[in-house]
Formats: C-alpha cells, structure tokens, sequence
C-alpha cells in the first residue's frame, strides 16, 4: 500500500547552485549528497516544515536516454521547466522578500479562486507556483 509521497525530481543544470538557491533563499535545508561513480550525483533537499518529503535536484542524463536529457536542458536553458507548487503563508509578504533576495517573478500575487498565487522561477529555469491557498469556490471562479 502506498502511504505519502517521499521524494520529488526538480531538474536544474548545476547541482551546487540549484542547492545553494534552495536552502540560502526559499528556506530549505540541505539533505544527502552522495557521488555515486560516473558521474552521477545524487543531491537532495528538505523543507523543515515536511521533512518526510524529499526534493531530488538531478542534472539532466541517466537514466534519460540522451535525447530526452538534452531536451530537459534545453528547456531549463529557456526557463520553460515546470517546477514545485509551495503553499505560503502570506504571498504578498513573501512576494516581497524574495523580490528584495533577487528572485525573478513572472507573475505577480494575483487573487484566483483558490487563493493568491505568484509565479516565480528558481536560479535553474524550473517555474514555482506560491500559493496562499483559500476553500475553493465555484462562484469565485465565474
């Protein structure tokens, strides 16, 4: 029987600074990071609040075969990777913060029907929603 979710892929492009963004700008905290022969590396991250999930930052390659790992770079190079969904207290606020760190948004907090999203991207290209979630209204969403 399946009981959570334990870990995520995020691609980025360069391991160490994917991880330096993620835990010295959005708060998480490092996790394992092993070289595993070949090349391979395997870097991983927590959020304190949800530590029984994981976020795996891989750089595109094995196990994609080379065709699909070169278009994996291709679009983090584009900035058109979706990424993580993290659920905010307040998106405004950390609209503001991250803005003042130097994170690029390409959308600002908005009202939607399930709450107050921002789009962000992180230092790899990868797309990340915050949301200020809200009950869902069907109303709401006209």
């Amino acid at each position: 029987m399946i009981t959570n979710i334990s870990l995520v892929t995020v691609y980025c492009l360069d391991q160490d600074k994917a991880r330096d963004f993620y835990v010295d700008v959005l708060g998480f905290e490092a996790g394992t990071d092993v070289s595993m022969g070949e090349g391979f590396r395997w870097v991983t991250l927590r959020h304190p609040s949800q530590p029984e999930l994981e976020v795996t930052l891989m750089v595109p390659g094995p196990p994609l075969n080379p065709e699909a790992a070169d278009f994996y770079r291709r679009q983090l190079e584009k900035g058109e990777m979706g990424g993580l969904g993290l659920r905010v207290d307040d998106c405004r606020k950390t609209f503001e913060e991250l803005s003042a760190k130097g994170v690029t948004f390409l959308q600002e907090p908005a009202e939607r029907p399930y709450g107050v999203e921002a789009v962000m991207r992180d230092n790899s290209g990868n797309w990340l929603v915050l949301v200020e979630p809200r009950p869902f209204s069907p109303e709401a969403a006209g």
